[in-house]
């Protein structure tokens, strides 16, 4: 199966531009996981009459947002953490709003594995939201996907909103300390792997450099491979012997972001 992950930043924006559209032709994704949509189910001309479609909006309008599509039907879909989590973690909301009602996570259990994706909250220029990320959000998200994991593996995708190590990105020494690579946010993806998950791309390319998938609209710095890899996808220990390959499409466009893709041997 090949599973793809992308933050569209927008599916309207990347419908209106055929790159949404051309990259479902050349790819054919089994599974395609969408974060930031931006666009509540019905509202995007999404034409895809092979595929089953899971959508997870925010409350508020043209924010935010996950998705599912997938060319086999689910066996059931989770949107958001259950209450139980949400109340665990406090995720009432801060100044910014409630990210349990931010269109942030979707779960969708398969015959063999569970697939999530999360669009993970920013901490923001002024690490005003990183606390919210540390203490709440990333712990909240990991009991969530470890509670799915009781039942079947797990592999999940989406924009985790940090590089993990310095091999991430571009300009490691400038960006120490700052939103998306602080120590916090960090240690947040490090839990995931003490937890059992583990990064697929970097375990098939533990050493590959200059791999990122997301890029700043300034200075020309997609051209010029100035980047971060800030999408990944992550998966279950069981699953090692069943991962096939995994890939970063920094040619495909449309995006600030690219989509990456893992292939799972069903």
């Amino acid at each position: 199966m090949k599973l793809y992950s992308w933050n569209v930043n927008g599916i309207r924006a990347v419908l209106n531009k055929g790159a949404f559209q051309s990259f479902i032709a050349e790819h054919q994704p089994d599974i395609l996981c969408l974060q930031e949509t931006k666009a509540k189910e019905g509202q995007a001309e999404v034409d895809l009459k092979d595929y089953h479609e899971y959508w997870h909006d925010a409350d508020k309008p043209g924010y935010s947002g996950v998705a599912i599509f997938s060319k086999t039907e689910a066996l059931q879909v989770i949107k958001g953490f259950t209450d139980d989590i949400a109340k665990k973690y406090d995720l009432a909301g801060d100044s910014y709003g409630d990210p349990n009602k931010e269109g942030r996570v979707i779960s969708a259990e398969f015959e063999n594995f569970w697939v999530v994706t999360v669009y993970t909250p920013n901490s923001k220029g002024d690490l005003s939201r990183v606390g919210l990320r540390h203490k709440q959000w990333d712990p909240a998200f990991l009991e969530h996907i470890k509670e799915l994991e009781k039942t079947k593996p797990v592999v999940f995708s989406g924009d985790l909103n940090v590089a993990h190590s310095e091999i991430d990105l571009a300009n490691p020494k400038a960006n120490v300390g700052k939103h998306g690579f602080t120590n916090e946010e960090r240690e947040g993806f490090d839990n995931f792997e003490k937890a059992g998950f583990f990064d697929i791309f970097r375990t098939l390319h533990p050493d590959q450099a200059e791999a990122y998938t997301w890029w700043t609209h300034w200075a020309n710095a997609r051209a010029r491979n100035v980047g971060w890899r800030i999408d990944y996808w992550l998966a279950s220990e069981s699953l090692k012997d069943k991962i096939k390959s995994a890939n970063i499409h920094a040619d495909v466009m449309g995006s600030d972001h690219c989509p990456v893709s893992v292939e799972i041997e069903a």
